[in-house]
């Protein structure tokens, strides 16, 4: 295999997320060697102009094919935060796919993940390279914190329940994603509790116990009032391929291992509240309404100020069943807005884990796939988060 020149492509580096990923970058590993790309020369020179990166910049749009090898040919990892992913992703796949470049990326978007799956997965799986989905708050608090606990836990496990709080905005990128999916008729299968696991991964009592119906409700466990999570969608399906994809490297949680996703508040007024709010926000987007209330929300690319960056927060916290119903709670947390600064974090650090010797990686080396942030950097990525403030503790 030919030796590439560069470590790091920061693919949509002109967006909003896409440059902070460049700033993180370039503040916490200068001897990296990494470049930008994206579909704007102008822009493009303006971010590198910004960080005084002297980097090589790749122009690139995200139907070119030709354009997009060029980078896939030259880098280690591809890091992209290009999205809408179902418009922009696709052909990068491919091409990380068909020139050897592991790839990480920010989506939530489960719908084009299970296309990727369907086209990529094998052909990865036998190269040994990784695509690895899902490396922002969508969803690595979910799944990274499930290994965890999982692992701190030890023993088989009948179930995790994940609860969720945060303080910060929704990302442009992320508002476009869920306008966007009312007008791409999907089948309903793309939104099954099961839709990104592996063929025959799921047993009978997974299905007859996994339900992802959450209600308002005083959680005794944790001592809190829990309803709805908006994330929990996406986050549910990563976390359950995660599991069965481990499971399959002899690694898994349990057998007939179960995992549901809420929300959690220190007062039922706030539960329902932000319920409601969800509920009003689905009407939206299915009906008329959403091309009234589109333009006035952030777009694609947009952003807060770097003091509401730096204001936010989320904790997460695990409630662990075993077999012999033994449980303990453990939980994960991290300072800055989820959306903008902690994904940010997330993503850069698991394209670094991606970098070097993969033995210690899930799977070892030459393992391959369209994985997730557990079943593709494990505890590598784990160690790092903690080495740059992300706290996982056991609770109780």
């Amino acid at each position: 295999m030919i030796e590439k020149k560069l470590d790091v492509v920061v693919y949509g580096s002109t967006g909003f997320t896409g440059s902070l990923c460049v700033k993180y970058l370039k503040e916490n590993y200068p001897d990296i060697k990494f470049a930008i790309g994206g579909r704007n020369k102008e822009r493009l020179q303006a971010v590198s102009d910004k960080y005084s990166l002297g980097c090589k910049i790749f122009v690139a749009d995200g139907d070119d094919s030709k354009a997009l090898d060029k980078i896939t040919s030259e880098t280690k990892v591809v890091l992209s935060t290009a999205g809408p992913f179902h418009r922009y992703g696709s052909k990068m796949v491919a091409s990380c796919v068909k020139n050897n470049a592991h790839y990480v990326d920010i989506t939530g978007e489960n719908f084009w993940v299970r296309k990727m799956i369907a086209k990529h997965h094998e052909e990865a799986k036998q190269k040994g390279v990784r695509i690895v989905p899902a490396c922002g708050y969508d969803s690595i608090p979910s799944d990274l914190g499930v290994l965890f606990s999982a692992t701190s836990f030890g023993g088989s496990i009948k179930s995790i329940f994940s609860y969720h709080t945060m303080k910060g905005e929704a990302s442009g990128g992320t508002i476009e994603t869920m306008f966007a999916i009312r007008d791409l008729k999907l089948d309903r299968s793309a939104f099954g509790a099961f839709a990104l696991n592996p063929k025959n991964s799921v047993t009978d009592i997974q299905k007859k116990f996994t339900s992802d119906k959450v209600s308002v409700e005083k959680n005794k466990t944790i001592k809190a009032w829990t309803g709805p999570f908006v994330m929990a969608m996406a986050n549910t399906r990563v976390v359950r391929r995660g599991a069965a994809l481990l499971a399959e490297n002899n690694s898994g949680y349990g057998e007939n291992f179960v995992y549901k996703e809420s929300a959690y508040y220190s007062k039922r007024s706030s539960a329902y509240i932000t319920s409601l709010m969800l509920g009003v926000m689905g009407l939206v987007i299915v009906t008329p309404l959403r091309k009234i209330v589109r333009p006035l929300l952030k777009q694609p690319g947009q952003g807060p100020s770097q003091k509401v960056m730096d204001g936010g927060f989320f904790k997460c916290k695990f409630v662990v069943t075993g077999e012999d119903d033994s449980q303990k709670i453990y939980g994960m947390k991290g300072d800055g807005d989820p959306g903008y600064k902690v994904t940010s974090k997330f993503v850069c650090e698991s394209a670094l884990a991606l970098l070097g010797n993969h033995e210690n990686l899930p799977g070892g080396s030459g393992y391959g796939g369209i994985l997730t942030p557990s079943s593709g950097l494990g505890n590598v990525l784990i160690n790092r988060l903690k080495n740059v403030g992300i706290t996982f503790e056991e609770i109780s």
